[in-house]
């Protein structure tokens, strides 16, 4: 008796209808966000591509044998080829990438950059700027103990408060200074408890402070808060095993232009030694930024710089020109890590290479790392690509400059 004939298999709609999603969700990689919905998109697609080319290999194998045998079988196979081929930027561009940021950090900081680094703080550091497993997994920040809502001020009524994040071990540690970002406007200390859960671990006490928001709080009342939780942390911070002799300020975004502001204008730096600051996608030049905003313009930067500083910069130049950090950039500044993201659309990556030549000019010490698919706020995956390699070279950058002697161009 014979057999019926079996049926081709072909593809299924379900299956075309995910490649189809993967296709939407990787074509963020390289194509701006023009809105602030897909905003989310453009920032998580590149930092998941790990994730995003498992899928599209798995969704590519299961249609690749039935790709001659009917039309949608075919192109599910092509869009998900198309995928895994748009998904695997990031880790193609990886290896050069990190060889780049070798380099510089060799050339601007020396070739052993941990050498007074205590052994016991190096063997708890990342062993490679991206960890494979990690993409997967995450990141073990590790364990720590953590005050919080401690305060510090209350300017106008308005209470101000900290948290502490600080090794299970008593000791005498260098201490962080974390400061949130949010476009001035939003955030609290307990944003990013992640990062500081990790420095704690690793021997670091981690100041996460607080300051008031515009548009309620214009320029400068941020500024003022941050230098009353340094003169707090330079009064109370041994209290917590902080030495408050090492200290590095790290800012995310609107934190990371107080980071900036507050290590150049000499003013926080009379409050307390500064040491170092980190900016991850630092505001530079705020006249520029408003001039000159990025296109396309998901979050509207105009309408938050006149938030932010109660005008335009034609209303009040001295007003952006003093909230500018690369107004204030002279020889005797502590030495910067500025890393930016290449596909930036909030803070252009240009403005951070600027600051890094201004500085550099002058006699300063700055490092300047673009990550060439990373948006803004890249680390808020943290165990991405973006995010591992910057917390590889800002543990590798902290441990450096807290451990050395500043130089005479510095004091």
């Amino acid at each position: 008796m014979r057999q019926p004939k079996s049926k081709p298999p072909v593809a299924s709609p379900l299956l075309f209808a995910a490649v189809l999603v993967l296709l939407f969700l990787t074509s963020w990689i390289v194509l701006p966000a023009p809105s602030r919905t897909l905003l989310t998109l453009g920032v998580s697609a590149p930092e998941l591509s790990a994730w995003l080319v498992v899928g599209s290999l798995v969704a590519a194998v299961l249609t690749l044998a039935a790709a001659g045998r009917g039309p949608l079988a075919r192109a599910t196979a092509v869009i998900a080829i198309v995928s895994t081929m748009l998904a695997s930027v990031p880790l193609v561009e990886l290896p050069f990438v990190v060889r780049r940021f070798n380099r510089t950090i060799r050339i601007a900081l020396g070739d052993d950059v941990l050498r007074g680094a205590p052994s016991d703080r190096f063997a708890r550091m990342r062993s490679a700027p991206v960890v494979l497993f990690d993409l997967f997994r995450g990141i073990d920040a590790g364990d720590a103990l953590v005050a919080r809502d401690i305060p510090f001020a209350a300017p106008g009524g308005a209470r101000l408060t900290l948290d502490i994040y600080r090794p299970r071990a008593a000791g005498r540690y260098p201490s962080v200074v974390q400061i949130y970002g949010g476009a001035w406007q939003r955030g609290a200390p307990a944003d990013d408890a992640g990062f500081a859960t990790y420095l704690a671990a690793r021997g670091y006490v981690v100041f996460a402070i607080d300051y008031r928001h515009a548009p309620r709080w214009q320029w400068p009342a941020q500024i003022q808060d941050v230098r009353a939780a340094l003169g707090w942390i330079r009064e109370h911070g041994a209290e917590h095993d902080a030495d408050v002799s090492r200290l590095a300020l790290v800012g995310r975004s609107a934190g990371a232009h107080l980071a900036m502001i507050a290590a150049y204008d000499g003013g926080a730096r009379s409050v307390a030694p500064i040491a170092a600051v980190v900016s991850y996608y630092g505001p530079v030049d705020l006249a520029d930024g408003y001039r000159n905003p990025p296109r396309p313009d998901p979050l509207d930067v105009r309408s938050i710089e006149e938030a932010f500083l109660g005008g335009t910069p034609d209303l009040m130049p001295d007003r952006y020109r003093q909230a500018s950090p690369i107004t204030h950039v002279s020889r005797r500044l502590p030495p910067s890590l500025l890393i930016y993201g290449g596909r930036d659309h909030i803070v252009l990556p240009r403005f951070g290479a600027r600051l890094d030549d201004r500085l550099r000019a002058a006699g300063a010490t700055s490092v300047f790392l673009e990550i060439p698919w990373a948006e803004h706020a890249f680390d808020a995956v943290p165990f991405g690509p973006s995010g591992q390699l910057a917390l590889y070279y800002t543990e590798r950058f902290l441990a450096w400059a807290l451990t050395r002697e500043p130089s005479d161009r510095e004091r």
